[in-house]
């Protein structure tokens, strides 16, 4: 198996535990080169932690502010922020 189809594979499974079908256009066929990186399920703990993304639901309470700096030091990371707002009310 490519890692094409590894990749349409992992897509297929997180949008299928949503409730989504994937319907997939090929556009043309490439190979991807595995030193531009690795499918999710294929890396490491520690890349996951210094590369990662965390889908978070934020609670009603806290500022986007307090559960960056938690995060922080749940990881012990320097760095970390977010994108957009993780203001429960806003869509």
């Amino acid at each position: 198996m490519g890692l094409k189809e590894k990749g349409v594979g992992f897509l297929d499974k997180i949008t299928a535990r949503a409730g989504y079908v994937n319907n997939w256009i090929t556009v043309r066929e490439a190979d991807t080169s595995p030193d531009y990186g690795v499918l999710p399920y294929e890396r490491g703990i520690i890349d996951h932690i210094n590369f990662g993304v965390i889908n978070l639901d934020k609670p009603p309470g806290p500022t986007s502010h307090e559960v960056v700096a938690w995060i922080k030091r749940m990881f012990n990371i320097e760095r970390a922020g977010h994108g957009g707002t993780l203001e429960p009310w806003v869509y």
